[in-house]
């Protein structure tokens, strides 16, 4: 499912094995329960870095467990995707409210929840010569939650980007995502763009940053986001003196 390995300052959770991680209640836990044990042993200059084995980064959630669990009821795989829906925005609150900066690595395709997996890390680094980013719900005929239009309205500025995106369907690559301004930056190869994230995760670490000052700021630059997730802001004063 998910690992979770501390070097120095910076946390790096690796979504395991060379499958489609995608998202069903059995996954959504696990990476939950790593992200709780995060935030527990998180110190002044904590970073987290996620990366994922194999071609995907996530394909978001997990169709077919609803399907095999349902038993054959269309209705019942619909509600068990509704459920997953609510299990999964939990953990993008706990990405928003960790107190740390998040980097994600991708080096596969990010699709739909997935992808809302992706930008909820602050930075975004991409692999440029494989792997897209995708929201797959309109072609597949379901909208979208309103947790996953708050995510894209804060972290995708540009509105023809957006609508590319949620309402085209585009697959897109690193170079195009950089350009539409919320990926970072995109990298040569597997190798190079996990190297560049854990150098950003230990420069960034390097500032000495107070996480729940962090996380406060953090939250207040995404206030529909926020009130959509259930997140309070709250004034943190902790100068250094």
């Amino acid at each position: 499912m998910c690992t979770l390995e501390k070097r120095g300052n910076v946390f790096f959770l690796t979504l395991t094995g060379d499958g489609e991680h995608r998202l069903n209640p059995t996954f959504i836990s696990s990476i939950r329960s790593a992200l709780s044990e995060v935030k527990s042993q998180s110190t002044t200059g904590s970073a987290l870095v996620t990366v994922a084995d194999g071609k995907y980064f996530s394909n978001g959630f997990d169709l077919n467990w609803a399907i095999s669990t349902s038993g054959g009821s269309p209705s019942k795989a619909v509600d068990l995707l509704r459920q997953m829906v609510d299990l999964f925005k939990p953990l993008v609150a706990d990405l928003v409210s960790l107190p740390m900066p998040t980097i994600a690595a991708i080096t596969g395709h990010a699709a739909a929840a997935g992808l809302i997996l992706a930008i909820s890390h602050d930075y975004v680094l991409m692999r440029r010569d494989r792997g897209f980013l995708y929201m797959s719900e309109i072609d597949i005929g379901m909208t979208l939650p309103d947790y996953f239009t708050a995510m894209m309205r804060s972290k995708v500025g540009k509105p023809e980007a957006r609508r590319d995106i949620l309402i085209r369907a585009v697959k897109v690559k690193a170079e195009e995502a950089v350009a539409m301004g919320f990926v970072e930056s995109a990298h040569d190869s597997v190798e190079s763009t996990v190297e560049a994230a854990v150098r950003m995760g230990e420069d960034l670490a390097k500032r000495k940053w107070d996480g729940e000052v962090y996380s406060e700021i953090r939250k207040s630059l995404y206030p529909e986001l926020c009130g959509v997730l259930g997140l309070i802001t709250k004034e943190v004063v902790k100068p250094r003196i």
